[in-house]
């Protein structure tokens, strides 16, 4: 098939694949240059950066984006940086045979070639360019798809991008109708998908026709279990945080709560008081408005239907409980929530927080493994031995203990999910060998050890055989 006659995506992997194959191993120093422009387009642009998400959005604080979006991305450039020459090096691995004829053992981290990227809109920033870091620290190339809520960043980017780098070496695509099909369908040497666990069934299942691997982040109901040992205002003003940082929309974010059944009011009252101290109102600036139309409307219905089935709705700012105009929804609580409604049933990604009361530990372990294994689990405790009992009983995608959403700042250490909050991870030295190839390459010393073995076989084989068994 001819170049002209291809779409413009199959055009964008056929170029940077072709650059890839004239420069299969950058240099260290080159490497270095790419993740400096990373850092200078996200750190140069941040305020208009801002204002697209903003717009997007209908209103995000600006705050917000520069802390979850820009300032994560710079620091992840420089822990790169700092690593690099060392995650580059040959690794050195022993010989388990023919060890005294001078052979050796190296592992190489070779990039995989092109890396496709499709990005969801909570955390367009982040979760695009924390991959590129990772990619491009591995020596790869990119293409990266957008999201259809990501409309003004999305220009915004593409507009930017080729001041820093040539489309052979990153290129943004607008979803403008069967983009995102289209490209999850394309050979990429590994794709990265951040969304639903049911579009990230469709692009897994899109990938394997061509044997690509992937990268799945997706999300799922994280807990947070408040001990009795932890002080309830402690923790409420660090669950609440995370539950009101960007409206909710985090797939890492608080989605229910354990609360020790006698503590359950006082957690409530000091929710209350908390979110009132921290947003005067739904007309806030600093409160972020919900997505969509659609988004709104499945979140408003949730309450309601819990609300029908009998839970106990408990919103945390005075007026109206929610805004259609804005789309904007209070912080909510709800109480007794029904095991056949939505909310308890599917990922809030919202400020609404169901808290459940207990009394034993126990049973808590049993109903979080109940359901399916969530993208990260939040235990509140200062005690040791239970610390270790939840973490070891709960399996999570990534723990964050005694705190929420942190545990995913980290570049030290991976970030993924796992069962269907997600596989795979990057992040750190773990999203620098996601993007590689850790090849083998076996050294035969001058002389052969296997030269004793090639027939006709003799008394010499005989005797090492015997050597190797013993």
């Amino acid at each position: 098939m001819s170049y002209s006659a291809l779409t413009p995506l199959e055009q964008a992997l056929q170029s940077q694949r072709l650059a890839h194959t004239s420069q299969p191993y950058p240099s260290a120093a080159s490497r270095r240059a790419d993740l400096l422009k990373l850092k200078a387009l996200v750190k140069e642009n941040a305020e208009a950066i801002a204002q697209a998400i903003s717009a997007d959005y209908g209103h995000r604080s600006r705050h917000e984006t520069k802390l979850a979006e820009v300032v994560p991305v710079m620091h992840g450039v420089d822990h790169a940086l700092k690593h690099l020459k060392q995650w580059m090096k040959p690794q050195r691995r022993s010989i388990d045979w023919f060890n005294f004829f001078g052979a050796k053992n190296r592992v190489l981290p070779q990039p995989l070639g092109v890396v496709g990227v499709i990005v969801p809109w909570n955390f367009p920033i982040n979760l695009s360019f924390l991959v590129l870091v990772d990619a491009f620290a591995a020596g790869n190339r990119a293409m990266v798809k957008m999201s259809e809520n990501s409309r003004h960043l999305t220009r915004l980017l593409m507009e930017l991008a080729p001041r820093y780098f040539s489309s052979e070496k990153l290129a943004f695509f607008e979803e403008t109708g069967g983009v995102g099909v289209a490209f999850s369908q394309l050979k990429f040497d590994h794709l990265v998908f951040t969304g639903s666990s049911q579009t990230g069934r469709a692009v897994m299942a899109a990938a394997a026709q061509n044997l690509c691997p992937v990268t799945l982040e997706l999300g799922g109901k994280s807990p947070v279990v408040v001990c009795n040992d932890f002080d309830v205002r402690v923790a409420a003003e660090r669950i609440m945080f995370a539950k009101c940082f960007n409206a909710g929309q985090i797939c890492t974010s608080v989605d229910h709560v354990y609360v020790p059944e006698k503590k359950v009011e006082k957690f409530v009252e000091l929710c209350k008081e908390i979110v009132q101290k921290r947003f005067a109102n739904l007309d806030s600036p600093d409160f972020t408005t919900i997505i969509d139309e659609r988004a709104f409307q499945r979140l408003c219905d949730a309450l309601l239907e819990a609300q029908t089935k009998g839970a106990t709705l408990v919103p945390l700012l005075p007026g109206q409980p929610w805004d259609a105009v804005t789309r904007k929804i209070a912080p909510h609580i709800v109480l007794n929530v029904p095991h056949d409604c939505a909310l308890h049933t599917r990922e809030i990604f919202g400020p609404i927080l169901p808290v459940i009361g207990y009394d034993e530990l126990d049973a808590v372990i049993k109903s979080i493994n109940a359901g399916p294994r969530p993208l990260a689990f939040y235990p509140f405790t200062h005690q040791a031995h239970t610390t270790d009992k939840l973490i070891k009983r709960v399996m999570s995608g990534g723990v964050g203990v005694n705190d929420a959403l942190f545990h995913a700042a980290q570049h030290s250490m991976p970030f993924g999910g796992v069962g269907e909050s997600g596989m795979g991870h990057y992040h750190g030295y773990e999203g620098f060998v996601t993007f590689s190839k850790l090849r083998p390459v076996f050294y035969q010393a001058r002389v052969s050890g296997m030269r004793m073995m090639w027939p006709p076989y003799r008394q010499l084989a005989d005797k090492y055989l015997k050597f190797l068994l013993k």
